[in-house]
This record gives C-alpha cells, sequence and structure tokens, in this order.
C-alpha cells in the first residue's frame, strides 16, 4: 500500500445514491462481463442522480464483485491530467503554448519547431517510444508494452529522459506541425516541461494543482511502486508464450513505462469529480477550456484536442461530450465521459480475465450501450473507441 494515501469508504454491488434503481445501467455493466471481462465498475452523475454499481468478479475464482470505489490503473485518462496542469501554467504565463519546446528543455536536443500545443495534441512527430510505424506500416519497436516480454518486464523501472531519449534515437514520424499521431512521449516530454518550469516533480505539481485543492484522495502518481493501494479489483493479462496461452494477474505492475502519459492511479469518484471540475470551468481560464476542447483537423475520427477527445453525440442525443479513456498495458480499462458544463459524467473501470475479448465487435456493442443509457437517455446514437 502506498504511504500518506488514504483509502475512502468502499462499497459493493449496485448503490444508488438517490434510492432509485437503474435497471438499464445494470444491464449495461453486465454486456461487459458477458463479452468477457472479468469484471466492471461504473459511476454515473445525470439528471437522476448518483449511481453507482459494479458487475463480474473482483478476484478470478471468487465471487465478489470488484468494490464501486476501488483504485485501479486509469492508462491514458493521465494525458487529460499532464494536459490540464501544462494550461495552466500556459494561464500563468509559465509556459507558451506556442514557444519552442526546445528553449525550456534544451538538453534534449527537440526540434526547435515542437511546441507545448504540439505535444498536448499528438502533432509533434516524435516516435512512439512503446513502438510505432513506419510510412510503409512497418511495426518499429521501442519498449514492450505487450506480449511476453511485457509480462516479463512489467516491474522494470524507467525514467522520463531515458523514454524521450529512446524516442528521439529513431527517426521522426513527421515534421512539426504537419500530421496527427498518438504518442506516449509526447506527454512524457510535457511533464519534463512542468518539472522544469516549476522546480518540483510531476507528482508534487499534480498534487499542487489538482489532486489538494480538488480533495482526490484516491488517486496517486506512483512513480516506480507497483502496488494499488487499497481495495481494488484484479487485472489479468492473456498471451502467447511459445504457442500456449496463458494468463497471469497483472494488479500489480510498474508504469513508469509511461510517465506523464499512463501512468497513474485513481478511482471512479475522483475521475468524476475531476472531469466535472475542468469541463466545469473550475481548473482553466475559459479561453485555455476552449482551446484543450478543440480537435486538430488532422485527428480525423478521433476528434482529438489537448489531452482530450471531442465527440458530437448528435442533435436527438445531447450533442457533444468530452472524454479520454485509459488502457495501460494489461489487465485494466478507463472510461471518463462528461457533459459540455461538467453536470453529467459517466466514469468506470473494466478489468480483463482470462476470456478473449472480441474488441472488434462485442467490447464496442457493450460500450455503445452503456453511453446511449448515460448520456443518451437510452436512444440509439453514438459508437466510440477506447485508448
Amino acid at each position: 500500500m502506498l504511504a500518506g494515501v488514504a483509502a475512502p469508504g468502499i462499497a459493493y454491488g449496485a448503490e444508488p445514491k438517490d434510492g432509485r434503481d437503474r435497471p438499464e445501467l445494470e444491464a449495461a455493466i453486465q454486456d461487459f462481463v458477458d463479452a468477457g471481462f472479468a469484471g466492471i465498475q461504473l459511476r454515473v452523475h445525470d439528471q437522476q442522480g448518483e449511481w453507482v454499481g459494479s458487475a463480474g468478479v473482483r478476484k478470478l475464482g471468487e465471487p465478489a464483485k470488484p468494490p464501486t470505489n476501488g483504485r485501479f490503473w486509469v492508462g491514458s485518462v493521465t494525458k487529460t491530467f499532464t494536459a490540464t496542469v501544462v494550461l495552466q501554467l500556459v494561464a500563468e504565463g509559465k509556459i507558451g503554448l506556442d514557444a519552442s519546446v526546445a528553449g525550456y528543455l534544451p538538453q534534449l536536443g527537440l526540434d526547435r519547431r515542437i511546441t507545448p500545443r504540439m505535444l498536448l495534441q499528438h502533432t509533434s512527430g516524435l516516435f512512439n517510444y512503446t513502438g510505432d510505424f513506419d510510412a510503409d506500416g512497418t511495426f518499429v519497436p521501442g519498449i514492450p508494452a505487450a506480449g511476453k516480454d511485457w509480462v516479463d518486464n512489467r516491474f522494470a523501472t524507467y525514467q522520463p529522459e531515458q523514454l524521450v531519449r529512446l524516442a528521439l534515437s529513431k527517426p521522426p514520424r513527421f515534421a512539426p506541425g504537419t500530421d496527427w499521431r498518438y504518442a506516449n512521449t509526447n506527454y512524457t516530454v510535457a511533464q519534463l516541461l512542468i518539472e522544469k518550469v516549476t522546480g518540483r516533480s510531476y507528482s508534487a505539481e499534480m498534487q499542487r494543482r489538482i489532486l489538494r485543492p480538488l480533495g482526490l484522495r484516491g488517486t496517486v502518481v506512483p512513480g516506480n511502486r507497483s502496488q494499488l493501494p487499497g481495495p481494488h479489483a484484479h487485472g489479468y493479462y492473456r498471451y502467447q508464450d511459445a504457442g500456449e496461452w496463458k494468463t497471469v494477474d497483472v494488479a500489480r505492475q510498474n508504469l513508469s513505462l509511461l510517465a506523464g502519459a499512463g501512468d497513474m492511479i485513481s478511482t471512479t469518484e475522483d475521475l468524476h469529480t475531476f472531469f466535472s471540475a475542468l469541463n466545469g470551468g473550475k481548473l482553466l481560464p475559459a479561453a485555455l477550456l476552449a482551446e484543450m476542447r478543440k480537435p486538430h483537423p488532422k485527428s480525423g475520427d478521433f476528434h482529438y484536442g489537448l489531452g482530450v477527445f471531442v465527440q458530437d453525440l448528435g442533435p436527438n442525443c445531447g450533442g457533444t461530450v468530452f472524454h479520454h479513456n485509459g488502457s495501460p498495458p494489461g489487465g485494466y480499462g478507463a472510461l471518463m465521459y462528461s457533459s459540455p458544463d461538467g453536470s453529467r459524467t459517466l466514469t468506470a473501470s473494466v478489468t480483463t480475465g482470462d476470456a478473449a475479448i472480441d474488441v472488434v465487435t462485442d467490447f464496442p456493442k457493450a460500450l455503445k450501450k452503456l453511453l446511449e443509457d448515460v448520456l443518451c437517455d437510452g436512444q440509439a446514437g453514438p459508437a466510440d473507441k477506447m485508448r
């Protein structure tokens, strides 16, 4: 357990906070279990109040459901936290959104055309240190983040600058600002940028600016620590070894591999509090929140802004929502959605087990149904991807 982290109250099963049953939500989370996930915990804030529930199991072979406010690895949801801190520093005049990052971090030897805006919107062209593709579709490996190689090295410790230098040892994917490609490297550079201009660690700055002011007691920047603090569901990773399928419990893993890009731990309650505050205008000035929400034209169907995805659900389904989902290398997935004013949110964690999951058909179908029930009042509308 991580020192100094208080455990919030833990509830099990479905607990409608306003006393109302939500059978449509219970059915929607059961769809994830039916699709092969080991478990799911969901928290919804909408016009009917707050509802929390879970389905599946906390641990394979045991009957208990996942805790509804258990801790989990949030993966790329971390990027929204990182982007928020960078934009706060922009608001304070400590970082120029369109200045050269090389001016702040001269030791890295970055292309001087790369700006903080390009980092946050994935238009820098930097190689993704967990592996990337050449123009002809050939995969160029980086630090192992999948398969047996990741399983065997999942407790390895990496330093942020080490990750960035590995990326810089590879040719850029494109000239800065000319295209869009999702890359963890961008957000690890953003972490180094935060540390340079503040003179404090990324963890300390996150505590000072977001976690402590919002009372996010269940959220942790773990560094190289591998233990989920407090109650949590177990996630499992299914991989092939010498032609045989194996499943390993990966509740413990070292995500220094994704520094600033995917290493945080949180709860559905904390993600709701954070995303509601962000979209409600409590963390950024209106002008910078608008910049954050402006999708880059090169991001295509992903509609990516500065640390958030932008999705239009259509006029019959509440209009635009903002989100960032996450999936660390193994075992866990996180969902974080909000209406533009932060009044309606959906936050969830899913854990994988020993079943093969159809990520092409079954998972998108379960996610689509959940989003319809929460964001569209049950009307058919959205489809989405989890990153």
